[in-house]
């Protein structure tokens, strides 16, 4: 077995750690991987519930607001 250390872990953050996986009877290994796990499907479904939805905007809507754009910006000077 190969032996990894993660820096910067506080006392206090390493014995919650060490509590979690002695209250579930898991290993510490099979704790962290089921915390990973589960960081990633939380971090992708962040993504799709953000991403996933339909237009918020109509497509006249989206064109109204390009043009007032469009004219602030030609009015204050700033590139098109």
């Amino acid at each position: 077995m190969e032996v990894r250390s993660i820096k910067n872990v506080d006392e206090e953050t390493w014995k919650k750690f060490k509590e979690l996986a002695i209250k579930n009877n898991l290993k510490m290994s099979l704790l962290l991987k089921m915390m990973v796990k589960q960081f990633e499907k939380q971090s992708g479904d962040f993504w799709e519930e953000l991403f996933g939805r339909g237009k918020m905007l109509t497509d006249s809507e989206a064109e109204d607001i390009e043009n007032i754009t469009k004219k602030i910006r030609k009015e204050k000077g700033f590139r098109e």
